[in-house]
């Protein structure tokens, strides 16, 4: 993908029937009937945590958020929105770790931020752009509040990176509360109008976060080591795709479909259930990598 003004041609769509729905949001009511997608898809179905901040949040916490996103994408697919402030200091610390990094749009690809572009230009190559709405939606303020209920129901929890008292941050926190999912907050001085609402939040019972252990700490991902998981059981067809992409290191369809034997159009099929399972990633441009 070269331009993000051609982005059109690039869009995916996803039913709520399809597999690769995510599962957070096919029992809400007012789920969406079909998502538009650009970048890996793949990402839906990996463990996700939810991080928001106000566009003015400070220059220093930016830089600890930053931080803090970078080690939290070590772990976790970060969900985020597209502007500016905290939503692009959560994409810049997840580019920074894996690329694992979903931007959830509150319009269509049509109403993309154009300040914003080069950053979410890495996103559709090295993440996901994702939207509820037609291309041609614009954003009101009304889908700013769905965009937020559905980020704060696809994550683990919401972290929430800078809010004043009145911020759209803690409308996803509101919603993440709701649901009895753990909120976490960076703490500001006292009076700091830029963080009157992460402290409020904490107040609250939100989880005081100055460090990503804080978020381990409480989602029981605290050690050092990763986690040894069990080797996920492989057709014959996975087994063979697999063995090559650990020999090649990635790779496109067409080559690999090649190198298997396996059609290209089955081959797809099957590299996108080796994604599922975790034992390989999308890179975008139809390429694959194993994990």
């Amino acid at each position: 993908m070269n331009e993000l003004s051609n982005l059109k041609e690039y869009i995916r769509e996803i039913p709520l029937e399809s597999a690769e729905y995510p599962c957070e949001w096919a029992t809400l009511a007012s789920a969406p009937k079909i998502l538009y997608a650009v970048g890996n898809i793949s990402l839906l179905q990996t463990r996700k945590f939810t991080v928001v901040g106000s566009r003015r949040t400070t220059a220093a916490a930016l830089k600890v958020s930053a931080e803090i996103c970078r080690e939290l994408g070590e772990r976790f697919t970060l969900v985020t929105g597209t502007a500016d402030g905290g939503d692009s200091a959560a994409i810049e610390g997840a580019l920074q770790s894996t690329g694992r990094v979903i931007c959830v749009l509150a319009g269509g690809f049509s109403s993309l931020p154009q300040g914003n572009l080069p950053l979410l230009k890495e996103v559709a190559k090295r993440g996901l752009l994702l939207s509820p709405h037609p291309y041609a939606t614009p954003a009101r303020s009304f889908s700013y509040e769905y965009r937020n209920e559905l980020l704060a129901v696809l994550g683990e929890g919401t972290l929430v990176l800078g809010a004043g008292e009145k911020s759209g941050a803690l409308i996803t926190a509101k919603y993440a509360k709701a649901l009895e999912k753990p909120v976490f907050a960076l703490p500001y001085p006292p009076n700091s109008f830029a963080g009157a609402g992460c402290n409020a939040l904490i107040k609250s019972g939100a989880y005081l976060t100055e460090s990503a252990a804080d978020v381990f700490e409480k989602t029981g991902d605290m050690g050092t080591e990763k986690t040894t998981l069990k080797t996920p059981k492989l057709s014959a067809d996975e087994e063979t795709l697999l063995q090559i992409l650990r020999e090649l290191g990635e790779g496109h369809i067409t080559e690999l479909s090649t190198r298997s034997g396996v059609p290209t159009f089955k081959a797809l099929a099957t590299l996108s259930a080796l994604c599922v399972k975790g034992v390989a990633v999308a890179l975008g441009g139809n390429r694959f990598s194993s994990v």
